[in-house]
């Protein structure tokens, strides 16, 4: 490893999360004998994370003096400590620093004068010291011991913090929450820091303090193994084999009443819960329990009744031009008489349809009142794309869950909650098979209790990427009013694609199920040629004048050779080639180029952008501070910086999971015996359904078939069902 001994001289940028990280100039005095040519006695510019700088203070820097592509040479910190002052004159100017209270130039030169050049160490070991310096109070005494253990100790406990394997970012952010008393959590309990650092980290910390796994490792490898079942499988509980086979990951084996003890202990303190032969963590055991216990209370709640569905439909149909089929009409005026209504159905069966009727035929219904009426529904999706498709169709406002919620994602915590609630009258949550145990809960909790709530969505989708089965076990309690909506509307515009979709869905795939279609057609084509036909494809969209927002390439997975990562690369190459006109940003591999389809990969309220939104480079800026990137998401602007690139992937390819939500005029999408594993039903059912015009697959018909007989999905274990029963009884 490298180093840099010199002067921290300016900040050039500061990162607005408190989470430490800097870029600055220093003035190098010395280097490692590999890089001192060329800047000893020069300045240099640094980046890392930091958690006290002072200007004008003499530091060592250790890392590596790299190249970057677009600010030249930075010498990247990994870790720093500062220089101590040495010699009565460096000693002088430290303590009439503004680093040091209640010392002045003339009281400095004292306190040298008395205690010599090692008076810091003097003052550190025996404050009491500083009253032998003529003319010094208790109160100066203090202020300035305080200064110097102060300035000092932060040093010490960085230093101790990156020894023990903690990242210089791990260390600023563990110094800001807990500040000097931080070594005394990670002696007592390492793993007591698991809501700030990641488990691989506390474990590899604690190796480096201990020899031997001890019983509070024990108990945080448990609750890690129930974590890990849990972001495998999409389940809230787990058994306890399973927690004592995942164990041995972690080299841990016990005998089941070793096990059993150590479940008792973590129960009292309430970590886990533990019901017959489940096992939950605690959050995922009450969420289940807070749901229910709303649900139930929603259910049960006395709430205006509307007189003459029947008659107010049919006029609203008529006033609309619409005409809907009898379990459509069934849907519209449950969602209007009852408390909770759920409605299913797959692609084409006019979901959207009763939605748009359900929200218009409640604002018919206060006429007096229509501004207010508007402004009692809610509409809610969990993917903004959702939340956008869902206002187009209907004409009226729709947001994102996380929106409603105001989530804050600096805390992970939402604005609102079960003590500052949303009061709606009549709440339509669409795409809800993408709502996972812990979204569910935080929106149950914001909402009030005298609500008619609207639950729609499509139970043969894939199951959300967090743990739960909210919709399907809704639906399997019987509880609730539930219309499945089965005939399919888009046969009048000739469309095969929902009818490929049920076939799926209820596994009735013959061989003419692949057969050609005006809209849909599968090419039978070897793995290795699948990257060049779908090329081949897309240059015969351009030619017919299809933008490149109307076309989606589908796939399972990121890696391999037909993989998302490598499709981006080449469909950029053909979508949005280089070109002197068009700007463009570097980072590592990958290239951003101003016109460049672009995927949103984390949640941020702060711009009203959310996972899976798609946008469009506008604006390339490789100099700048922080605005080194402008994309444009449904008209507005959303400003990147550098280290905020690694929430974007470009998205002429993205996977089936990112396309829940959305849909696409015309899919590309293809299923290879590669992808192994990841082809099953729900997710080819998923993909398919995404495609409103025209849909293309390629690939092998054996891994089609193999993938649509592929139930696994279906397996997770969830506890609503018989917390919503017990409710009941």
């Amino acid at each position: 490893m490298e180093y840099i001994k010199g002067k921290f001289k300016k900040i050039i940028f500061e990162s607005s999360n408190r989470n430490g990280y800097k870029v600055g100039l220093f003035r190098v005095k010395e280097a490692s004998d590999n890089i001192s040519e060329g800047i000893v006695n020069h300045t240099v510019t640094f980046t890392g994370y930091f958690y006290d700088l002072v200007l004008e203070e003499n530091y060592i820097f250790h890392g590596t003096y790299v190249e970057n592509g677009k600010y030249g040479y930075q010498f990247q910190v990994s870790s720093y400590e500062h220089i101590k002052p040495e010699g009565k004159d460096a000693v002088i100017d430290f303590l009439s620093s503004s680093l040091v209270k209640g010392c002045g130039e003339k009281t400095a030169l004292e306190i040298v004068n008395t205690l010599g050049s090692d008076a810091l160490t003097k003052i550190k070991e025996n404050k009491e010291v500083l009253l032998l310096v003529p003319k010094m109070t208790e109160k100066k005494m203090e202020s300035i011991y305080n200064s110097i253990v102060k300035y000092q100790s932060s040093d010490e406990v960085i230093i101790y913090l990156t020894q023990l394997g903690f990242t210089m970012r791990d260390a600023m952010n563990l110094l800001n929450i807990y500040g000097m008393s931080v070594k005394n959590v990670i002696q007592d309990n390492v793993y007591s820091l698991i809501n700030e650092i990641e488990f691989k980290t506390l474990d590899k910390v604690f190796f480096n303090m201990n020899n031997e796994t001890d019983e509070n490792r024990i108990e945080a490898c448990i609750i890690e193994s129930l974590k890990e079942l849990s972001f495998d499988m999409g389940d809230t509980f787990s058994y306890r084999e399973e927690v004592r086979d995942k164990l041995s990951k972690f080299d841990i084996v016990l005998s089941e009443d070793e096990l059993e003890e150590y479940l008792k202990k973590l129960s009292k303190k309430r970590e886990i819960k533990i019901l017959d032969d489940k096992i939950f963590l605690y959050g995922y055991y009450k969420m289940e329990n807070d749901i229910a216990d709303t649900l139930y209370r929603i259910a049960n709640r006395s709430i205006e009744k509307y007189d003459n569905l029947d008659k107010r439909l049919e006029d609203f149909s008529k006033s609309n031009r619409l005409t809907y089929n009898e379990d459509q009409k069934k849907a519209i005026k449950m969602a209007l008489k009852e408390n909770i209504t759920i409605i299913t159905g797959g692609p084409g069966t006019g979901k959207t349809t009763i939605v748009r009727a359900i929200a218009g035929l409640y604002i018919d219904m206060h006429p007096m009142g229509e501004k207010t009426a508007i402004e009692e529904i809610a509409l809610l999706a969990p993917t903004g794309r959702a939340a956008k498709r869902l206002c187009e169709l209907t004409g009226l406002p729709a947001m994102t869950i996380h929106r409603y919620l105001k989530w804050d994602k600096n805390s992970g915590k939402f604005e609102y909650n079960e003590y500052n609630k949303h009061y709606e009258k009549l709440i339509i949550i669409d795409e809800t098979s993408m709502i996972d145990t812990e979204l569910f809960d935080a929106l149950l909790k914001g909402i009030c209790e005298n609500v008619r709530l609207v639950i729609v969505g499509d139970d043969n989708q894939l199951p959300s990427v967090g743990p739960g089965l909210i919709l399907t076990d809704l639906i399997t309690s019987e509880l609730f009013n539930h219309v499945p909506l089965h005939e399919i509307y888009r046969q009048s515009s000739g469309s095969s694609i929902p009818y490929l979709c049920l076939n799926i869905k209820n596994h009735d795939l013959a061989e003419e199920s692949i057969s050609r279609k005006d809209d849909f057609s599968f090419l039978e084509i070897d793995s290795h040629m699948v990257k060049d036909t779908i090329k081949e494809i897309c240059k015969v969209s351009i030619k017919k004048g299809i933008d490149v927002s109307n076309i989606q390439v589908l796939a399972p997975m990121y890696k391999g050779e037909n993989g998302i990562d490598n499709l981006n690369i080449i469909l950029q190459g053909l979508f949005n080639p280089p070109s002197q006109n068009k700007g463009e940003l570097r980072m590592g591999e990958v290239i951003y180029r101003v016109g460049d389809k672009v995927l949103q990969l984390v949640n941020d309220p702060d711009n009203n952008i959310y996972n899976g939104d798609i946008g469009y480079v506008v604006e390339t800026n490789p100099s700048a501070k922080d605005k080194v990137l402008v994309v444009n998401f449904y008209g507005s602007a959303v400003y990147y910086k550098r280290e905020d690139l690694i929430n974007l992937k470009h998205a002429y390819a993205i996977t089936i999971h990112k396309s829940q939500g959305s849909e696409f005029d015309h899919v590309i999408m293809p299923v290879v015996m590669n992808y192994g594993r990841m082809l099953y039903n729900k997710l080819l059912y998923t993909g398919i359904s995404r495609a409103k015009k025209s849909l293309t697959m390629l690939g092998s018909p054996k891994a089609f078939y193999m993938g649509t007989n592929n139930d696994y999905s279906l397996n997770r274990k969830t506890n609503l069902v018989e917390t919503l029963l017990n409710k009941i009884k």
